[in-house]
């Protein structure tokens, strides 16, 4: 039985120096979107942006400098992304690649892998996508099907993958597939690959390789996310990621940064912005009561959240207080729209005769609802942390 801890953390005095460097960063490069643009947070996607935060040293900010990073702090980078996060800026076209896939790399890549796939990334010109969920399988990972079989030089994968966000856009995936034949050991025989959906220079690499994506629509008419299909896509040994069948313990170390970060509690965070702006011209004790009960909240699910970051930096492995930070923040981000409509009187609605507010309470009535099913779904989530207390 493990026990979680999430102790105080104190940002150190370089994260305020480069809190104030973003946001001349960001008064610079996304003054002009609106808010409703705004609003899709780390879903949205500018390659330029990221290219420009590249040449900013905002990408790959707590890499070794010879793949191209940095080498500053966790605690530099989650200020970074703070910021990002709360202008509502397009950081998803490198958002995976920075955020899993890199560290992944580091902690388990060959150093040919590391030299190829690392750099560009810090550049913003490199985009990741994560195969691994699967249709019929929610977000049971040990329920994987597609199938790596080993042959000459390298192996064939043939399979399904879906809800890949930006596997459309992606140069690389990182799939995971069942290279092992045991019934009854369903966590193991799993490998990862790196695969290249796109050539360096754009060159879409898919069709030659046996690869389809096929987009799944949201409800708003968006495309994020792919069902992606193989067809005995050659993969070379070269791109085996890790050793062969230890894929799981590779995804469950590489869900600790995806289950942590600003992310899980600022999806939302440009409607309760909105909610401020117009109790300042329209003021009511029940909307101040509201506001500052959601203030309250953020405040304490960011304290949570930096404490992850630490441990991060520290090196251990926090799975379990991430996964209570995911589940909590996607709770909290899901409540926000029905208390914004409660409070005023207006209805979501998007179009060219909506205000703000309502156009960003329409976008994420309809977008909300996802944020309890990315990066694992709640009922996963807490049989994790059951299991992890001793629950069951």
């Amino acid at each position: 039985m493990q026990t979680f801890s999430f102790d105080p953390v104190t940002l150190p005095p370089a994260a305020a120096e480069l809190r104030r460097e973003v946001r001349d960063f960001l008064a610079e490069h996304n003054a002009r979107r609106s808010p409703l643009d705004r609003a899709q947070s780390w879903s949205g996607s500018d390659p330029e942006f990221s290219r420009k935060m590249g040449e900013a040293g905002f990408i790959g900010m707590v890499w070794p400098k010879k793949y191209g990073g940095h080498e500053r702090s966790s605690f530099e980078r989650y200020v970074m992304l703070e910021e990002m996060l709360v202008a509502g800026a397009p950081v998803g076209a490198h958002w995976v690649a920075d955020r899993q896939s890199g560290p992944l790399l580091l902690r388990f890549g060959t150093e040919e892998q590391r030299q190829k796939y690392l750099p560009p990334v810090t550049r913003g010109e490199m985009f990741y996508c994560i195969g691994m969920s699967e249709p019929d399988s929610g977000s049971d990972l040990a329920s994987v099907r597609s199938k790596a079989v080993k042959v000459d030089g390298g192996f064939l994968i043939t399979g399904r993958k879906i809800w890949t966000s930006g596997a459309h856009t992606a140069h690389v995936m990182i799939g995971l597939f069942r290279t092992g034949s045991n019934p009854d050991g369903r966590q193991e025989g799993l490998t990862q690959f790196l695969i290249d959906l796109r050539a360096p220079d754009g060159t879409d690499l898919k069709a030659r390789n046996n690869i389809q994506v096929r987009p799944i629509r949201s409800l708003l008419g968006e495309h994020h996310f792919n069902e992606v299909t193989f067809d005995e896509a050659f993969v070379p040994d070269s791109q085996v990621v890790g050793k062969v069948d230890n894929g799981w313990s590779q995804v469950m170390s590489e869900l600790a940064f995806e289950r942590s970060g600003p992310e899980r509690y600022l999806s939302s965070i440009q409607l309760v912005l909105e909610m401020i702006r117009e109790l300042s011209s329209n003021p009511t004790p029940q909307g101040h009561a509201a506001v500052g009960r959601l203030i309250a909240h953020l405040s304490t699910l960011r304290q949570m959240s930096v404490s992850v970051a630490a441990k991060l930096n520290a090196g251990l492995d926090p799975a379990l207080e991430g996964s209570i930070v995911k589940d909590l923040g996607a709770v909290f981000e899901q409540e926000i729209p029905a208390i914004a409509q409660a409070i005023f009187n207006v209805e979501p609605r998007i179009g060219k005769h909506a205000s703000d507010l309502e156009q960003v309470m329409g976008f994420l009535v309809q977008n909300s609802v996802s944020y309890s099913m990315r990066g694992g779904t709640r009922e996963i989530l807490r049989g994790i942390i059951a299991r992890g207390l001793g629950l069951r």
